[in-house]
């Protein structure tokens, strides 16, 4: 018996949700079935959402006992001949009843395989239906709805149509006849208490019913951001402030975020960035866009457009884009309110003087004593003098800074007596050359906090010693006092993502720049394809808490396979292409074989792909030892299926080139087979034509396969430092692959935006004149987008993520 570690493991790999996994492995029957199935799968075999829902349907039927012939049914659930839960129950009673003396033939029969029912027949019963109860329609409206669609379900002419199809076609059909809703299909509420109270049972609190009517449940409305105080709630030391704030705001929400424009934003940005915009969404309230650039030695324009790029990719728009330097002036005038409060010195001390007397030792650690700054008790005016000669270019950097005058007695370092101004002789972006000092975080951000009317001040857990001194600064200058709360960040483990960790990565070539696909700034991260949908519904799952999330870099990407695996179309694409001949047939054949862009998924469409006499195939997927019983694909005795092409191919010949490696396979077309029929392949394989007429194969100069930059989970514990655990093979270069030619039509129409891809809740629309939203699956080999650097003439593509989480 596996262990629950194993179960969920392969559950995992094989693309259930973590949601799912949990709720399987509670049920020791089931799991082991499907455990068992799965591995009764082709070992190269991907599963998809449909076939993960059928193959799980078969498991709760399996339920542990031993079913003989249950193979057959996975072979047909891989093959996408078992399509609907009806046939899986259909071909499970089928081998329940006839065991060992199960036939492949026999379960297609009784599960109806092959039997196609269209979409005209679908609508053609309908309309039958409706017209043989129209009496009866017309007089119960759409409350009949839901009854019309089991009768439709039921009847046996629809045994084996697509359900999925049933519901558009009703009311499509119904509506002909009724016409659109109108007050006779309004639902009723019941009066009185009770009907508050009550659930559809007639019991009171009916916990179902409360869940499925109540609010659903985000990030946003449990945890920690769930329980956050409502606007007004946050104590004032001056109550007066709070009415004119209520004023401003109107009792809605107000967030902010609030950036330094010192460097690019990485992944763990992406939690602050939803939890500020998306929090202020939820409530209908608005969020800033406020870049803190009180530090123009450090910013750079590029920063500015970035952050901004990010943000609105993310799928955000700023309600206002505002900047610390805005409030510039009004900050110098608080300053001098602060000096004549007494709240202020002028400190002429060193770094290292400052650190003596907060009490750090010589060795960095704290636990001395603390004592006053000998600067601390001079009178007010003259720390006025001093601050308006620090403004006025009298000192140089270092020689004077403006403290503010604390509690030194407190064990909390945020207020012993933090530094609130400083000389910098630097011109400064937006301001130029007017100012000689800037003000720091610790002054600017709590005061730009409360000119902004900021209802909820929402930073990470690090600034929580910060709340002390940011609620402090705004009482001693009689301001309105915003709430500060920290949640817990985000981190990737495996990764790097220190500003001056990756600069020396670019600096020193180790990758192509600060968007290189193999980092996790989210630069890079949009560059590798990585749709913004997947980042938000990850960061959702994770919810919000005062804890600091640590996550492992595989199941970020699972996260990203799921989301990419209901919102891409797949193409055959050879990374690794050997030339196959078929020498029984003439050089212009041509057979047009239709495969579906996604598997069950209609709305995706099909599309023709020619089988000729010449076409690729994957260099593994031929083998030279015919004695290897797990491997499936093409052998010297052993043919193999083309997916959707009608008969296999078998082996007849290979030519070698002066270093005896294979550059061509020759085969049979066994398409006249013994006794009619096609012969069962144990597999099928990937194949891309040759075909001058059809423009085929798409060469592609570079397929840039990405595997994580680093060979540990904390690359900086390397005693040799994190440079030392780069991985030689983070990134693969194959430049002979290959591609169908409806590549070009994936490409022109990506992103593929259909109706079940606008449905996610988490889905933001792009810009669709950027490369890295041309995505799709290349089967069996993973997701991949063009990359920024590819061009009509060359074209060049990353890996997103594989089809399977390779980790050992």
């Amino acid at each position: 018996m596996s262990s629950v570690e194993e179960l969920t493991t392969l559950f995992a790999n094989a693309g259930f949700e973590d949601a799912k996994v949990k709720e399987i492995t509670k049920n020791k029957k089931v799991s082991e079935s499907l455990s068992a199935l799965i591995k009764e799968a082709p070992t190269e075999y991907t599963w998809n959402r449909s076939t993960r829902a059928l193959v799980h349907n078969l498991a709760s039927l399996v339920k542990g006992t031993e079913v003989p012939g249950s193979n057959l049914i996975v072979e047909g659930i891989c093959k996408e001949d078992l399509k609907t839960n009806l046939q899986i129950s259909a071909a499970f009673k089928y081998v329940k009843e006839h065991g060992t003396a199960t036939t492949v033939a026999g379960l297609n029969e009784n599960s109806g395989v092959g039997i196609e029912v269209t979409e005209d027949q679908v609508r053609e019963e309908v309309i039958k239906y409706i017209e043989a109860n129209k009496e009866k329609i017309l007089q119960g409206r759409y409350s009949l709805v839901p009854g019309i669609f089991a009768d439709i379900k039921n009847l046996p002419e629809l045994k084996w149509a697509d359900p999925r199809s049933f519901k558009p076609i009703i009311d499509q059909e119904i509506l002909k006849v009724l016409g659109p809703k109108d007050e006779r299909d309004l639902v009723k509420k019941k009066k009185g208490g009770d009907a508050k109270k009550k659930g559809s049972n007639g019991k009171k609190n009916d916990k179902k019913e409360i869940e499925e009517t109540g609010p659903k449940r985000t990030m946003f409305n449990e945890g920690f951001l769930g329980d956050l105080h409502k606007v007004g709630e946050n104590p004032q030391a001056f109550p007066e402030l709070m009415k004119e704030h209520l004023k401003i705001t109107g009792g809605k929400v107000r967030t902010r975020f609030p950036p330094e424009p010192n460097g690019y934003l990485h992944i763990g940005h992406s939690k602050a960035i939803m939890v500020n915009f998306g929090y202020a969404k939820y409530h209908d309230g608005v969020c800033y866009l406020r870049f803190d650039d009180t530090n123009p030695e450090a910013e750079a324009p590029e920063y500015f457009e970035s952050i901004k790029r990010m943000v609105s990719w993310l799928g955000f728009k700023p309600w206002k884009i505002t900047y610390s330097s805005d409030y510039f002036d009004k900050l110098y005038e608080l300053a001098e309110v602060l000096i004549n409060n007494d709240k202020g010195y002028i400190c002429h001390c060193t770094a290292e003087e400052i650190k003596r007397g907060r009490g750090i030792k010589e060795d960095g650690t704290p636990g001395g004593d603390r004592f006053a700054c000998v600067h601390r008790n001079r009178p007010i005016e003259e720390n006025l003098k001093e601050f308006r000669s620090m403004r006025d270019g009298k000192y140089q950097p270092g020689e004077a800074i403006l403290r503010m005058k604390q509690d030194l007695t407190s064990p909390s370092p945020q207020m012993w007596d933090l530094i609130a101004y400083r000389v910098l002789n630097a011109p400064h972006p937006r301001t130029g050359t007017k100012w000689k000092i800037y003000p720091t975080y610790d002054f600017t951000h709590c005061l730009v906090d409360s000119f902004e009317n900021i209802t909820h001040s929402l930073c990470t857990t690090e600034f929580y010693l910060s709340r002390e001194s940011y609620e402090w600064l705004c009482d001693q200058v009689h301001v309105f006092r915003p709430a500060q709360r920290e949640y817990g960040r985000l981190n990737i483990t495996g990764t790097v993502l220190s500003k001056r960790k990756i600069a020396k990565l670019v600096e020193e070539k180790y990758v192509r720049g600060w968007d290189d696909p193999r980092l996790f700034t989210l630069e890079a991260i949009r560059r590798r394809g990585v749709p913004p949908g997947s980042i938000l519904s990850f960061i959702n799952t994770l919810g919000v808490t005062t804890s600091t999330t640590n996550i492992q870099v595989t199941r970020f990407e699972s996260a990203i396979r799921k989301y990419l695996e209901d919102s891409t179309p797949r193409l055959m694409f050879i990374l690794d292409p050997i030339e196959v001949v078929v020498d029984n047939l003439a050089d212009d054949y041509e057979e047009l074989v239709s495969i579906p862009y996604r598997p069950a998924t209609p709305e995706f469409g099909e599309r023709n792909v020619p089988f000729t006499n010449k076409f690729y195939i994957e260099r593994s997927d031929f083998s030279e030892d015919s004695s290897n019983k797990e491997f499936f694909r093409l052998t010297p005795d052993q043919s193999v299926g083309l997916i959707r092409v009608p008969f296999t191919v078998s082996f007849k010949s290979v030519e070698r080139d002066s270093d005896g490696k294979i550059i061509r396979i020759h085969v049979n077309y066994d398409n006249e087979p013994q006794g009619g029929k096609p012969k069962k392949p144990k597999t099928y394989i990937q194949w891309v034509p040759v075909s001058v007429k059809h423009k085929s194969p798409v060469k592609v100069a570079e397929t840039r396969v990405y595997n994580q930059l680093f060979l540990s989970e904390n690359p900086s514990s390397n005693p040799k430092g994190y440079l030392a655990d780069i991985n030689p093979e983070s990134e693969v270069v194959f430049r002979n692959s290959v591609i169908e030619s409806n590549f070009d039509h994936v490409i022109k129409n990506s992103p593929w935006v259909v109706d079940s891809v606008k449905d996610n809740e988490f889905y933001v629309e792009e810009d669709v004149k950027s490369k890295e939203i041309c995505r799709f699956q290349g089967m069996r080999v993973g997701y991949f987008t063009l990359d920024k650097e590819s061009t009509d003439d060359k074209i060049i593509l990353n890996r997103i993520v594989s089809l399977k989480d390779s980790t050992k």
